[in-house]
């Protein structure tokens, strides 16, 4: 399997939130995208904070594929670097869902799918 080229080197990473764990697509990480969705359910594991980052229009064969979700978990502080309009919806409840809005670009909450 070929090394992941991240779009964030880790020294580009700044500390923008407290650390928690999270998982999120490729579209993001790698390819550089913006979050489109964003949901927070119960955690799987301690220092989960149950936030799962999508850019949105993944398929779900592109989502059943392992080599495109990131195996270990990322800190949401490093998808905040990557997306910082997240950061004010990270309080949210578990069992909240967003998504950003295409003709505004602002991200909307939205019944969990």
């Amino acid at each position: 399997m070929a090394k992941k080229q991240f779009r964030l080197r880790a020294d580009q990473i700044e500390q923008l939130v407290p650390t928690a764990g999270c998982f999120a697509t490729d579209t993001i990480t790698v390819d550089g995208r913006k979050v489109g969705y964003m949901y927070r359910e119960e955690p799987d594991f301690d220092g989960d904070s149950g936030w799962r980052f999508l850019a949105g229009d993944e398929s779900q064969e592109y989502l059943d594929d392992e080599q495109n979700l990131h195996i270990e978990v990322y800190d949401v502080n490093t998808i905040a670097n990557y997306d910082p309009e997240i950061i004010p919806f990270l309080e949210a409840p578990i069992g909240s869902s967003f998504e950003r809005d295409a003709d505004s670009g602002e991200f909307v909450e939205v019944e969990d799918e």
